[in-house]
């Protein structure tokens, strides 16, 4: 049997056995590897650090991988490919990206394009077991409002799981309007869509993509369907303190911080964007990427995502890695976290950091509103 060797009705009562014992239990975000059977946990990798993906009761690895990696332009992703026929080097590519995630322990996969559910599709083909996927297709997505009903949103699933070849994904993480936009209805027409699919036996955990926090805090609270939420987060990222200061917004519920309200109602939190887009390194790169890139830049890669897998609410990270090489590196970030970063480091990442924030590309000033949050 497909779905983890798992027949379709206990592949519902699982899913909605999890969803409820979470919330009665309110079990902790971020539970070390230590805590659970370890046999469990896919792709286990004792040098890597897992943490509990909220409600899913999922082990994920804290860095994982994003499904973006560098086009033949340079840019940042690919959108789709002319009869979703994956260009068999890209096809190699991923596959040993993927290869070299499962040697090192990473074990989620966040895709939001056509063309990625292809080219993953392939590169997972024959051990679609060895990755938990979140998808979406953005292209028909509820950023739409002629997306938002359940023949749509039903479609779009079922073509990511066929440019996956698969017949089940473990998170439909649908990606809303970024202005915080979608109405209460909108919101229920996703659930709906969801409870239909996970009936079907075709999807299991139900997840949110946002970029706007004060509406993320709002369905946080209001909806707990939602087992886990995707937003920003960079090494400019703090926690809002609980004292409300003039660079900590004012009043209301703005003062208080979206990682709180993960934290309290046991959602899990996967961030994105680690690197702004790309944009964080100064060397430019275009597809097929050749060598290992500098050491300052694999260093502030490293640093980076350290920097970010410091707060305990967030269970993952996910950069987008076009080489093998930047997926060993991005795996020593959690290796070597236990040791902390020393003074020295400390320093060099905040200059690098703040000296990229004076020149940040006009398409991510938007990121400035994850700066305090």
């Amino acid at each position: 049997m497909t779905k983890r060797q798992i027949g379709r009705r206990e592949f519902v009562r699982e899913g909605s056995a999890i969803v409820a014992a979470a919330a009665a239990t309110g079990s902790a975000v971020g539970a070390d590897a230590a805590e659970v059977d370890t046999k469990k946990i896919v792709n286990y990798n004792p040098k890597m650090r897992y943490r509990q993906l909220g409600k899913t009761k999922l082990m994920v690895s804290e860095v994982s991988l994003g499904g973006h990696w560098k086009n033949r332009g340079g840019g940042r992703y690919w959108g789709d490919f002319s009869n979703d026929e994956v260009p068999d080097d890209v096809g190699k590519n991923r596959a040993d990206v993927i290869s070299a995630c499962v040697d090192c322990g990473i074990n989620y996969l966040d895709i939001t394009t056509s063309a990625e559910c292809c080219a993953y599709g392939v590169a997972l083909k024959g051990r679609r077991e060895k990755m938990y996927v979140g998808a979406d297709d953005y292209r028909i997505c509820p950023r739409q409002k002629q997306n938002c009903n359940v023949k749509s949103l039903t479609g779009s699933v079922e073509g990511c799981m066929r440019r996956l070849q698969t017949d089940y994904v473990d998170i439909w993480r649908p990606q809303m309007d970024m202005g915080g936009r979608n109405t209460d209805d909108e919101v229920k027409v996703v659930i709906e869509t969801f409870q239909k699919l996970h009936e079907a036996g075709k999807v299991r955990h139900l997840g949110m993509s946002n970029h706007h926090r004060d509406w993320t805090k709002y369905v946080i609270a209001k909806f707990p369907e939602f087992e886990m939420f995707i937003f920003p987060c960079t090494a400019k990222t703090k926690e809002k303190d609980k004292p409300v200061s003039k660079e900590n917004v004012t009043g209301g519920d703005s003062a208080h911080s979206v990682f709180e309200a993960i934290r309290q109602n046991n959602v899990g939190l996967v961030t994105i964007k680690p690197y702004s887009g790309g944009s964080l390194f100064k060397i430019p790169a275009k597809f097929p990427v050749v060598g290992v890139g500098s050491k300052e830049e694999n260093d502030l890669a490293r640093l980076t995502l350290q920097c970010i897998l410091t707060n305990d609410a967030i269970t993952a990270a996910v950069p987008g890695l076009t080489t093998v090489y930047e997926v060993e590196n991005a795996a020593r970030a959690s290796y070597e976290r236990p040791v902390a970063m020393t003074p020295r480091e400390k320093e060099w990442l905040a200059k690098m950091v703040d000296e990229h924030w004076k020149q940040l590309p006009e398409e991510y000033q938007w990121l400035r509103d994850w700066e305090v949050v």
